[in-house]
């Protein structure tokens, strides 16, 4: 059905009622197996899938260079079920949370495997965009729904998924278009890039560079390093010798050795640009070395009272960053199965576009439940924005946050910035 469907001219999520029935007997072969045994602090099924249990496996990083990350969606996650369960959602709903690694690693792929043969109906994650397409086709094959809380590469809009891919973060057609006016209108004319060399990095240059150079600006220098490569110094030096106005470091941990060159270097911090993948709160550095810098993320920033109930859950957190995507991306799957009368993956993917668009308007789990069980179709608005999807699967409009850092080295919110893939 893809390949007819794509030669069509047509998403298969347009047509994902038509090819359920035969989905469903793909779906039960690949669950077949027995349920395995739950990793530490998860709540996974003993039997596998069941018809009155929604599954919901993470793939998430517990370690590697987005192990920051991991604890606000972890929360996030458990928070959902919780309060699915204190709202008496029909179904009983199962956590597992399993570790995504990074690209180095082969983790995320093994804990694919594991949650496909335990019956998982959807899995959340991962985090990474390089991790998500080492396990994408996995995924597809398998018949589960992917819904990604942070995946941001433009690469995934028309990727041959069957209606099994989802995100609650935008494309970084976005991210790229508010992070390149950010620069120009900060006064930047000339600008330099310090990127990984995977597509959530070189995407998001492509964006901001367009947006810079529609804006005005000039991109000096362009500098990419490899995943996992530890040495960055001759990158740094190599866009540090146009002296440009402001530098954009699209990385991860690797930022760590990344800044400690931009300032031995002499270049200020208040021309430095963070991004999703490297805004953090968690820098072991000198008091001050961040003073000024600023960083766009994705997405609406967990306000008070979100952040409390996330606290409740983990009081350790530090980062609140793409909570309110994780935690929305459970909601949509759990609202599109109750739509849809069934816990299972296809009748999952093929409501998750309804209850995103509309109809009733909605932002608590308590409301959309009540519309639904009254028979009414539902637009739900979660904690991270409208989260509106269209036939591929992508949030349609987003709010991108802007911040700023201060001289103990945390950032600090300073407004949003709302914006459509439609414009």
């Amino acid at each position: 059905m893809q390949s007819f469907l794509r030669t069509q001219g047509h998403s298969p999520r347009r047509y994902a009622a038509l090819g359920a029935a035969t989905a469903g007997v793909l779906l039960l072969a690949a669950c077949a197996g027995g349920g395995t045994p739950a990793p530490s602090g998860s709540t996974g099924p003993d039997e596998g899938a069941s018809d009155d249990t929604l599954y919901v496996g993470t793939v998430l990083p517990q370690t590697g260079n987005l192990a920051f990350l991991g604890p606000p969606e972890f929360a996030a996650v458990d928070l959902a079920a919780q309060e699915l369960e204190a709202a008496g959602y029909p179904y009983t709903v199962e956590v597992d949370h399993q570790d995504s690694g990074d690209t180095q690693t082969d983790i995320a792929t093994q804990s694919v495997g594991t949650l496909v043969s335990a019956g998982a109906d959807v899995i959340i994650g991962a985090a990474s965009s390089g991790v998500s397409f080492t396990f994408i086709d996995q995924v597809i094959d398998a018949g589960v729904v992917q819904i990604s809380p942070a995946n941001t590469s433009p690469d995934f809009t028309d990727y041959e998924d069957e209606g099994y891919y989802w995100r609650t973060a935008p494309s970084d057609v976005l991210q790229g278009r508010v992070l390149g006016n950010l620069m120009v209108a900060d006064g930047a004319q000339t600008v330099g890039f310090i990127t990984i060399n995977d597509p959530y990095g070189t995407g998001l240059q492509e964006n901001a560079t367009m947006a810079i150079e529609a804006a005005g600006g000039t991109v000096t220098a362009s500098a990419l390093y490899n995943p996992g490569d530890t040495n960055l110094a001759t990158q740094v030096a190599e866009v540090t010798a146009d002296n440009p106005d402001a530098i954009a470091i699209l990385a991860f941990a690797e930022t760590a050795q990344i800044v400690p060159e931009l300032v031995t270097q002499g270049f200020d911090a208040s021309g430095m640009y963070f991004v999703d993948g490297n805004l953090s709160n968690s820098y072991n550095f000198p008091e001050g070395t961040l003073e000024g810098a600023k960083g766009t993320l994705p997405g609406n920033p967990a306000d008070d009272t979100f952040r409390e109930r996330l606290l409740e859950i983990d009081p350790e957190l530090e980062d609140f960053s793409y909570a309110p995507e994780s935690y929305d991306a459970v909601v949509l799957a759990a609202l599109a199965a109750m739509q849809g009368s069934s816990p299972d993956s296809d009748t999952i993917r093929d409501n998750l576009q309804a209850v995103s668009r509309d109809g009733a308007k909605c932002e608590s789990i308590e409301d959309c439940m009540a519309l639904i069980e009254g028979g009414e179709d539902i637009d739900y608005d979660g904690v991270s924005g409208p989260i509106t999807f269209d036939e591929n699967g992508d949030p349609t409009e987003a709010y991108i946050g802007i911040f700023q850092y201060g001289a103990d080295n945390q950032y600090e919110f300073v407004r949003t910035e709302f914006g459509s893939l439609n414009e």
